[in-house]
């Protein structure tokens, strides 16, 4: 195969007119030409840091798309999954994968469960880790969450970064906020990346003392606006991922829009393409060509360098988009799952209390941290329901893997007036998570998601509006379109009932993921992620 167009060097930092021979999926020959070319041809974009599984599609589903933006590669990690399942789900994302071009690499997940505070449906140890990574396909030790127990010599999380270490594969890091002398503890462990910098002086502290950066850009958390000033300077010491990506959100782009608008933001050219196509390939070796003589294949066409709008892309010499259509075609697969708990009644969301004063975890829009505040719940016959004038919504965890009593807080900036949304995506260990204006709806809501076995839903009155999630309760057995079509009728449906958040399934999602400060609850109760022990809803 020969293709002919303005070659982007990003190594050598060029652009020059010439022809690439591709021979057995690999570049057999690069030669400059005189040709007069309208497009470019240029290495593929990776995604540093992705979880598959928060885009709602499988693998094979995820590829489809993804190349369709030039996406040929991720570092993935199957965290999610493997809090479900385990191990197993982990070999399901890996076989998935595989039955496509598209390269995916996957990481071990390093905190199965997330935390000793919620209920998780596998655990993966030292033991477990060994087996992962000691595997071709698995590159990296999967971001260290457990950032307090690296800090204070935990010994299993040791033993899971000397295996990772011993075996020559990178640790990925996790430590919003985490700065002074505890980062330099952190770091010195062993762990080289970090993607949960919201400030840019938090950024500069890690990158200064050795970490890379990774800019994040997803469907709740953004960090792009207050990172990209970084990016001149610090380039090669910087990569670009999504984190968590909506299916919606998917369909519109990935990698290439945060291309163009770090070129907008003054980010020189070539610059942004070493962060978006060749830093995370040497970072953690990948095996993803670089538009180099003797690589792999693996490049995209492209119609302009600002906009960087995707023509045509190849894996392994192998065309899989061009104009339009995606040459990945859908997979079959079995559908994985985990639910054993038991249907809701009304009275397991009751709050008995004498006082209307609650802690109420204070979430924010694009952003994973809360705040906490004091405020006050309505009291009604002794039990605590939302407070809609105040936006003081009840919020509960129910366990999803055995029937235990719900957990119950408070919330505010969700903004419904009516209703209940409700979703079995909850990181990290994936329980039932819901918001509502009041507790009929809050039950409606859990039990459809029981019902289907994994979903995401909104109730209103008689009304319910339902994704099923079959596969590990996490992830769609539909194609892309489908799913992004019905996740968006989601979105507009909750922001109907008052929603103000940009992305509210996304930022629910999130709100029982502990290892991120401030407050957040899990199917065990309310949490004080700065003390790391659990708090009283009551006050």
């Amino acid at each position: 195969m020969r293709i002919e167009g303005n070659i982007v060097d990003v190594l050598n930092h060029r652009v020059f007119p010439g022809l690439i021979e591709v021979y057995k999926g690999r570049i057999k020959r690069i030669e400059e030409t005189d040709g007069h070319y309208d497009r470019f041809i240029m290495p593929g974009f990776v995604d540093a840091h992705i979880h598959i599984e928060s885009s709602m599609l499988v693998p094979s589903e995820f590829a489809r798309i993804a190349v369709k933006h030039g996406t040929v590669a991720t570092v993935s990690d199957p965290h999610e999954i493997a809090n479900v399942l385990g191990v197993e789900g982990v070999e399901f994302m890996i076989e998935n994968g595989k039955k496509t071009p598209f390269k995916f690499n996957f990481g071990a997940p390093s905190c199965v469960p997330a935390t000793g505070f919620e209920t998780a449906g596998a655990e993966i140890g030292p033991d477990e880790i060994r087996g992962l990574l000691e595997r071709d396909e698995i590159k990296y030790l999967a971001e260290m969450m457990n950032y307090p127990g690296v800090i204070h010599d935990d010994v299993d999380v040791h033993r899971k970064i000397s295996i990772s270490k011993s075996l020559g594969k990178p640790v990925d890091g996790h430590a919003p906020g985490l700065r002074g002398d505890e980062l330099t503890r952190y770091i010195s462990a062993g762990i080289s990346t970090d993607h949960e910098c919201f400030t840019q002086e938090e950024a500069f502290e890690k990158l200064s003392k050795g970490m890379k950066v990774i800019i994040r850009e997803g469907s709740a958390a953004k960090n792009f606006e207050a990172l990209i000033g970084l990016a001149n300077e610090h380039y090669q010491n910087m990569m670009f991922c999504s984190d968590d990506k909506h299916p919606d959100d998917l369909l519109l782009g990935h990698i290439n829009d945060l291309c163009a608008r770090a070129l907008q933001r003054g980010v020189s050219l070539f610059k942004v393409l070493e962060m978006a196509c060749i830093n995370p390939v040497n970072h953690y070796g990948l095996e993803v060509g670089q538009l180099r003589l003797g690589d792999m294949a693996d490049f995209i066409v492209v119609r302009d360098l600002e906009n960087f709008s995707v023509e045509s892309t190849y894996i392994n010499g192998k065309c899989v988009f061009d104009r339009g259509k995606s040459y990945i075609e859908p997979q079959e697969f079995d559908l994985p799952n985990a639910f054993s708990t038991g249907f809701k009644s009304e009275s397991d969301f009751r709050l008995v209390s004498d006082s209307e004063k609650v802690r109420v975890i204070v979430a924010r829009d694009g952003e994973l941290i809360t705040d906490s505040k004091e405020g006050r719940a309505n009291l009604k016959a002794g039990n605590l329901v939302s407070n809609l004038e105040d936006d003081i919504l009840k919020i509960t965890v129910v366990n999803r893997y055995s029937d235990q009593e719900p957990a119950i807080a408070f919330i505010k900036n969700f903004g419904l007036r009516e209703g209940a949304i409700a979703s079995s995506v909850g990181h990290d260990s994936h329980n039932i998570i819901a918001v509502g204006a009041n507790d009929e709806m809050l039950c409606k809501a859990v039990n459809t998601i029981i019902e289907n076995k994994g979903g995401i839903c909104v109730i209103s009155g008689d009304d319910s509006l339902v994704l099923p999630l079959p596969v590990a309760g996490i992830m769609s057995d539909r194609g892309a379109e489908w799913v992004g079509e019905k996740y968006a009728e989601l979105d507009k449906k909750a922001k109907a009932l008052g929603s103000r958040l940009r992305a509210p399934f996304m930022t629910l999602s999130f709100m029982a993921l502990l290892v991120i400060p401030s407050l957040k609850l899990s199917d065990l109760g309310l949490f004080d992620g700065k003390d790391f022990e659990f708090t009283d809803v009551l006050i």
